[in-house]
């Protein structure tokens, strides 16, 4: 007997689902920031995105024009809970071209205590993405002595996307 398959091979276990107000124009702004790749598109009778699938890296993001009753766009709500985590080669590049693309800057690219290159964008709608580079391999431990290290600093107070390594977390 086999057993059946609980999700298609191109998934993984977790996949990101985007409700956007303008999801074509979306899906641009993901190609030219983040080099997304359009899998599959079901437009509406009236020309809306019913469902898309485009990948970055090597993750596929589902997404679609917001059905205001069942899912609204996250400017409907206010501000989203969610981040999307992007890792890349190049986080000054990437976050470059995201802001040159149209993304809201809402932390520059930062040598973080945790080991990562890191910056945060808004993009047009409504999603916030951050954007890391690995720069440095560090156990739990290490990160966890780095980030007591951080917020004992009076830096400690300022938004996380400031806490800055020091150089001789690097």
């Amino acid at each position: 007997m086999t057993t059946k398959q609980r999700r298609p091979d191109r998934f993984h276990s977790v996949t990101p689902h985007l409700n956007v107000q303008g999801a074509a124009r979306a899906i641009e702004f993901y190609r030219k920031a983040f080099g997304a790749e359009e899998l599959f598109r079901l437009p509406t009778p009236d020309g809306k995105v019913l469902h898309a699938e485009i990948k970055i890296g090597d993750s596929i993001i589902m997404l679609g024009d917001e059905i205001p009753e069942m899912m609204p766009a996250p400017f409907v709500r206010g501000n989203l809970p969610v981040t999307i985590h992007l890792y890349v080669d190049d986080c000054d590049a990437v976050y470059r071209r995201a802001t040159e693309a149209g993304a809201t800057p809402m932390g520059p690219p930062t040598d973080m205590f945790w080991g990562d290159r890191y910056a945060v964008v808004r993009d047009p709608y409504g999603q916030n993405w951050s954007i890391a580079t690995q720069i440095r391999d560090l156990t739990p431990q290490e990160i966890a002595r780095a980030g007591q290290e951080a917020f004992s600093k009076p830096q400690a107070n300022q938004a996380p996307g400031q806490l800055r390594a020091s150089s001789s977390e690097l």
